[in-house]
């Protein structure tokens, strides 16, 4: 309601003036709420990190039961999944490798948890790194590094890499919609000086023409919103598209192309294979790239098959 006295226009330029100012208190106490509920997430992991590794993995244990036997967390996908993407193994088999990545997949989170805190020296033995030099090879010779990779594995103990290397690192990511959990991953990724970098930056950063080459890891895997019919393929027997992102920018970038190849050695022990892809990605056909990281990733799915993400809904379009 306008207060008695004052005309209507000067009214309306009341409301506006003071409409800027409310907006920024709001947003003020948005922030800082956001950094509050951050520090008291963070503070919360870091004391569970601490625990042992044993009673981490207990708890883990307990989350499966309630995962697997009582909530179910999206089974009928994961079933479904796996069985159309090994239509050759019998119905035995297949809920073999489903239970059993959900065993793994709940102890990849004990495990994230556990390198909140733990030494390097501690989770340097955890992962063995296999070809290393490959990296050396590269950057020596003035190339950025694509080293891409699939879901496999507890792919986020790669956050761990930038220690085994003397190169500048970059983790690509798509920001998460909460601003708190964002940065808590931020805070977690970059322990070891790994930089994240958003997927919507990352064409600009690479074709920057910076002096100093870099490493940068791309998850491939995942289901693109956009459907190219160039980027069209099989993976598991089943037509698929992928992100043309990757291979554009390292053909764009002149960048050479590796691919991470991951595999659980025992609990909480893994071993990172780095293949070659391409030395010269410019030189390559269009869907060159994209179709041996298929070849590759297929390859280190069919080795392990209950260590790929299987609850993504890969195929959902």
């Amino acid at each position: 309601m306008k207060p008695t006295g004052l005309s209507i226009k000067k009214y309306d330029e009341l409301m506006q003036a003071s409409s800027p100012k409310k907006a920024t208190i709001q947003m003020k106490m948005k922030h800082a709420l956001q950094a509050v509920a951050y520090r008291v997430l963070y503070t919360f992991t870091y004391a569970i990190s601490l625990l042992p590794m044993g009673f981490l993995y207990a708890l883990a244990s307990l989350t499966f039961f309630f995962v697997y036997y009582i909530i179910g967390y999206r089974k009928a996908v994961v079933l479904q999944n796996v069985a159309r993407s090994f239509p050759e193994k019998r119905y035995g088999e297949i809920h073999a490798i489903v239970k059993k990545f959900y065993i793994c997949f709940v102890s990849y989170f004990a495990e994230m948890i556990k390198s909140v805190s733990a030494p390097a020296e501690v989770l340097d033995k955890k992962i063995i790194f296999e070809n290393l030099e490959l990296i050396d090879q590269y950057i020596s010779s003035g190339k950025n590094v694509i080293a891409c990779l699939g879901h496999c594995g507890n792919w986020e103990m790669l956050n761990f890499m930038p220690y085994k290397i003397r190169h500048e690192m970059y983790a690509v990511y798509k920001p998460l919609r909460s601003g708190t959990i964002n940065r808590l991953m931020i805070k977690l990724r970059s322990r070891f000086g790994m930089k994240l970098l958003a997927d919507s930056a990352v064409m600009r950063h690479v074709l920057s023409k910076s002096p100093t080459p870099a490493v940068y890891l791309f998850l491939a895997d995942q289901c693109p919103r956009i459907k190219e019919e160039k980027y069209r393929f099989t993976l598991l027997n089943q037509e698929t598209y992928f992100f043309s992102g990757m291979e554009k920018l390292a053909r764009k970038g002149r960048t050479a192309v590796i691919y991470l190849h991951i595999t659980q050695l025992s609990k909480g022990n893994y071993k990172v294979i780095f293949v070659p892809i391409s030395a010269n990605a410019q030189s390559t056909a269009d869907g060159e790239i994209t179709q041996k990281y298929i070849d590759l990733l297929t390859e280190n799915i069919r080795e392990e098959p209950y260590g790929w993400l299987w609850t993504h809904k890969r195929w959902k379009r």
